[in-house]
């Protein structure tokens, strides 16, 4: 067997053909191929890159031929950080890089590097979310953003770059679900809308809270009255339950919205 293969049979009877590398007293798995020839060239791409300090992360990425993306990036950052980590991050000094693809990655506080050193991003539609528990999160909820929160809309990125995801770039526009900012002529104001068959206006608002109660009202409204939809309700943090209770029944929806409510008949 060649240098850093091992021989391996599936379920099905299937042989293939595993890789592995030793560096710095840890045991990497570079993966499994079809071929002894081919597990032996990822094992041949793996020593040069560990042990060639002058190979850059993105030399390495850009003239790979059998290993993944995602392994180079966790060799690299083991040679030049003496961290291990299993999933494509590389370590910079005031912040950590994940490695989407070998084109694209995304910045992050190191305050974020041990969950996703055990948390790994996938991309679905253009949402980035991670698997947790059995359950899947979009990582918008990190920084208290709706899951389909939208750039632009409902946060904006400080120095304009959509993949730098540290704190202090992810400014929140609207914290709440069916909750839209005003600002006309330096006067600020909160929007509530819920979508049926098109938008609703639910009234406008002093405090985003109140526009928040309001949608959370329409929603109950609208439930109650047989649609059947799957709408995210709000939770305000800083509302005790009976100031919850006040603010809800003292906010009145408007008429136009009550009277669809009222003529709504639920699909046979």
């Amino acid at each position: 067997m060649l240098p850093g293969v091992f021989s391996a049979v599936k379920k099905d009877g299937t042989p293939y053909f595993r890789s592995n590398i030793t560096y710095q007293n840890k045991h990497i798995s570079l993966g499994s191929y079809k071929t002894e020839q081919l597990a032996h060239e990822a094992y041949l791409e793996a020593s040069h890159i560990i042990s060639n300090h002058s190979i850059s992360l993105e030399h390495a990425l850009f003239h790979d031929k059998v290993l993944p993306f995602d392994k180079i990036v966790t060799l690299v950052n083991f040679r030049d950080n003496r961290v291990y980590i299993k999933t494509p991050i590389y370590l910079q000094k005031t912040y950590f890089e994940y490695f989407l693809s070998k084109n694209k990655s995304l910045k992050f506080d190191i305050d974020d590097l041990f969950y996703y050193s055990s948390h790994r991003i996938q991309q679905r539609g253009g949402h980035l979310f991670v698997s947790d528990y059995g359950m899947q999160y979009n990582i918008l909820s990190r920084y208290g953003i709706k899951s389909h929160g939208v750039p632009g809309k409902d946060f904006i990125f400080a120095n304009e770059d959509p993949n730098d995801y540290r704190y202090s770039n992810i400014i929140i526009i609207n914290s709440y679900a069916g909750v839209f900012l005003q600002d006309k002529n330096g006067k600020v104001s909160y929007l509530a809308k819920i979508h049926i068959n098109g938008y609703f206006n639910l009234g406008t608002y002093d405090t985003e809270e109140l526009a928040a109660i309001a949608y959370n009202k329409a929603c109950d409204l609208a439930k109650a009255s047989g649609i059947n939809k799957n709408f995210q309700l709000n939770y305000i943090e800083n509302l005790s339950a009976s100031e919850y209770a006040k603010l809800y029944t003292e906010i009145a929806l408007p008429q136009k919205y009550l009277t669809y409510l009222s003529n709504y008949v639920t699909p046979e």
